[in-house]
């Protein structure tokens, strides 16, 4: 990025307006954003190899969640669907964050039953997701679905609103988790 910048700024301060200047830019600006890219990549890959992998691909979601309902309606819970892949980054830090944080963990074992509903090449739950709206085609993933003790949708979460820099805001998992609970 300084590069970048120092590029464009000599460029201006030269006034190169030229095509040769323009291309060499160009090309400098296209080889710093690549390289960043690929930074950026290897960080992703290196704290994704780090964290647990919820989600079973080879699961059979409609069966999981008929079982999840019986237990909800013996418990009198609510069911949190987090729908995603063990490939989403942003889905394997949600499940960690919630994992090690002690006031959402309690909040989530207290009042919900919580699964990982699978999407991915391998496993799509195409019956399953469709059931709900395909809320991962309008949301992207991780995407979260609240069932009540019957099975019946009560909201989805887009689970943008609940980021904050690289990670999550723990103000908002946990009013998202306070405002579905019983």
């Amino acid at each position: 990025m300084k590069s970048t910048l120092k590029i464009s700024l000599l460029a201006l301060l030269l006034g190169a307006s030229s095509p040769i200047f323009s291309q060499t830019t160009t090309e400098a600006v296209k080889q710093t954003t690549e390289a960043e890219k690929a930074a950026a990549k290897k960080k992703s890959d290196e704290e994704k190899a780090k964290l647990p992998k919820p989600y079973n691909e080879t699961e059979d979601a409609e069966k999981k969640i008929a079982q999840l309902v019986k237990k909800a309606k013996k418990e009198n819970k609510n069911i949190i669907l987090q729908a995603g892949g063990n490939w989403c980054i942003w889905c394997l830090r949600f499940n960690n964050f919630v994992q090690t944080t002690p006031e959402l963990k309690n909040l989530v074992d207290k009042y919900y039953l919580y699964y990982h509903l699978n999407y991915s090449p391998k496993n799509k739950n195409a019956k399953t997701f469709a059931k709900y709206g395909n809320p991962g085609d309008k949301y992207g993933y991780p995407v979260f679905m609240i069932l009540d003790k019957n099975g019946k949708l009560l909201h989805v979460q887009d689970s943008s609103l609940l980021e904050e820099g690289s990670g999550y805001n723990q103000e908002k998992v946990k009013l998202f988790f306070e405002e579905w609970k019983k």
